[in-house]
């Protein structure tokens, strides 16, 4: 017979299994964009600043990466600061996927956006065909958050591709590019309220177009007067931006603000 204190200890060990990934809450979606722009600057920066070259940019960037999510998978809950520090760092890898697809092989963005948006719909069959949910709030150690991170990857490359497809083609430049992109999460916004979007759906639309939109800001405000930015410089800008993201992550450890509540989505 299952006694009261058992299935409260079962309860207790699903709750900690769950604290995976935070709530998403507004500080959700400010150190996204903030964490996409790094990966913007910090890639440029490390590849020519550093004179790294894609190749080398890419061979430190995926090293750091899997020690990360090594340490990340091995938790049993959610921290923020390693939780977001992955995110960090697997958007500057992201972001260098899609570069050495397009500078150093030559592939189309037209190409490469097709090849990214093919592998994220996989990746979420594959996931709902394995737990059948892609539900943020379910994501636990183990396949879960397996399936999670390669999404998070495939969001971020993707949103590279198809951002710069989108500057490239149409020539808006960065500030008129993020103002779109901006936009264009409005009305995802929009839908998910006026015409009931579902929650998860909306969220990964939403989560896609924060990359280019973090992207264009971040050209925006490194790159030359010349090219249409504020000259701040990658490096000026990735600390700028580094610094911000420490100081909301800092406070989310401290208030818990981003914790599980327990609600389903």
């Amino acid at each position: 017979m299952t006694t009261n204190t058992q299935r409260g200890q079962a309860t207790a060990i699903g709750s900690r299994l769950i604290n995976k990934v935070p709530e998403v809450t507004v500080y959700f979606w400010i150190i996204k964009v903030l964490a996409t722009t790094v990966g913007e600057t910090a890639a440029d920066f490390l590849n020519t600043g550093l004179h790294l070259g894609l190749g080398g940019t890419s061979a430190a960037m995926g090293v750091l990466l899997a020690v990360v999510l090594v340490v990340q998978v091995r938790v049993r809950r959610y921290v923020p600061a390693l939780y977001w520090a992955a995110v960090v760092v697997i958007s500057v890898v992201g972001t260098l996927v899609t570069d050495n697809l397009t500078d150093s092989l030559g592939v189309p963005l037209e190409v490469s956006s097709v090849v990214f948006a093919v592998a994220l719909a996989a990746t979420f069959g594959a996931w709902y065909f394995s737990e059948r949910t892609l539900s943020i709030r379910a994501v636990y150690r183990g396949r879960r958050e397996a399936f999670y991170w390669l999404a998070v990857l495939f969001t971020f490359a993707l949103g590279t591709a198809a951002g710069d497809l989108v500057a490239e083609g149409l020539n808006l430049g960065y500030w008129k590019s993020a103002l779109g992109f901006g936009v264009a999460i409005g009305l995802v916004v929009a839908a998910r309220y006026a015409v009931k979007l579902n929650i998860i759906v909306a969220f990964w639309i939403a989560y896609v177009l924060t990359r280019p939109l973090g992207a264009s800001l971040g050209d925006y405000l490194s790159q030359d007067r010349d090219e249409g930015g504020l000259q701040l410089g990658t490096v000026t800008t990735s600390i700028l931006f580094l610094v911000t993201i420490l100081g909301v992550v800092i406070y989310l450890t401290v208030t818990g603000k981003d914790a599980r509540t327990g609600r389903s989505t």
